[in-house]
């Protein structure tokens, strides 16, 4: 019996009959077959693929919230990642559901997004004709873009989960649990990040929430966490009072911060980067790199300018604006 065996051999014993399982043939089936890994199985697979691609690593310089914040300890796209995927893990594991593929998803499921965060995203969603969500173009950097082209031929139930993380209902409870993660997530260090940036004091947030949810980062991802564990696997949801305060300090943050004219006043400039890039790749298709032109011609310029634009970092997309429209002084 191979180490993969075993594994399998420990899941199918212990799980939850509501978990899915590597072994199940629909779930872990991939675009094209392969042959199997004697030491991991087929999501402990997928989460190692997502974690050692090319577009995971640009995620350490995309925006979460703050455009390219000056210091250490802000969030950026790769640790919001990292931080829903371990809340995944917890919550799979308290209700004896797969960690690995919950993990598998969480880590993919941002890998699409474009640079300056939400801002970039709806830029390139009004300009492109083929619309752009980033979790559809997470599913599309998995499946065609990355490695060179051949995608990282992932299971259905990963793919699936990675697709649904934001506003649609996954195939498998793991997928479910990470779109909850990642709201527990974003919403606590989102937190945390607008205290640190002053955009937002502690004696801010409403106290019907807090004297429900607690006072505390920690407190409050642990009573988020708690709920979803207790509401039972049967439908992945937190608790109805807990859904209440969950909500509404999602609603106070879109006011006080995610829309705040302070925490968003270089997204107009970032806005106008966006749509001069894309203009001028536009008009200018030889410049963009090879595995861009071969995009080009499988589907259209616009798909291929918009796969090039929505892959970059911030700092990339900083550094190319410059060099394609700010004059360089002669030496």
């Amino acid at each position: 019996m191979t180490v993969r065996e075993q594994t399998e051999k420990i899941e199918n014993s212990i799980l939850s009959p509501h978990a899915c399982k590597s072994t199940d043939l629909f779930f872990a089936k991939r675009q094209n077959n392969e042959q199997k890994c004697p030491y991991r199985t087929e999501f402990q697979r997928d989460r190692d693929r997502i974690l050692h691609c090319k577009s995971f690593r640009r995620l350490k310089r995309k925006t979460q919230v703050f455009l390219s914040p000056i210091g250490d300890h802000y969030r950026t796209r790769l640790t919001h990642t990292l931080e829903v995927a371990q809340i995944a893990r917890t919550i799979s594991r308290g209700m004896l559901l797969n960690e690995d593929l919950a993990e598998a998803v969480a880590l993919g499921h941002d890998v699409g997004h474009s640079p300056f965060g939400h801002c970039g995203e709806a830029v390139l969603n009004e300009i492109c004709p083929h619309g752009f969500r980033h979790y559809l173009q997470s599913l599309r950097v998995v499946d065609e873009l990355e490695n060179n082209g051949e995608g990282l031929n992932l299971t259905y139930a990963v793919r699936n989960g990675i697709k649904c993380h934001t506003n649609m209902t996954a195939d498998t409870r793991e997928g479910c649990i990470v779109r909850l993660a990642d709201t527990i997530a974003y919403i606590n260090h989102d937190i945390e990040d607008s205290i640190r940036a002053g955009v937002l004091s502690e004696n801010e947030i409403p106290k019907e929430c807090t004297d429900i949810l607690g006072n505390t980062k920690s407190e409050r991802i642990t009573t988020l966490v708690a709920s979803v564990i207790s509401h039972g696997a049967e439908n992945i949801d937190f608790q109805p009072d807990i859904r209440k305060a969950h909500d509404d300090l999602k609603s106070f943050m879109f006011e006080k911060v995610y829309t705040n004219p302070h925490a968003k006043q270089e997204e107009g400039k970032a806005e106008m980067l966006i749509r001069r890039l894309y203009a001028y790749f536009i008009e200018n298709n030889s410049k963009l790199p090879q595995e861009y032109l071969k995009i080009a011609e499988k589907s259209d310029i616009h798909r291929a300018v918009c796969d090039y634009i929505s892959g970059m970092s911030d700092g990339y997309a900083v550094d190319l604006y410059t060099e394609l429209f700010v004059p360089k002084f002669w030496k």
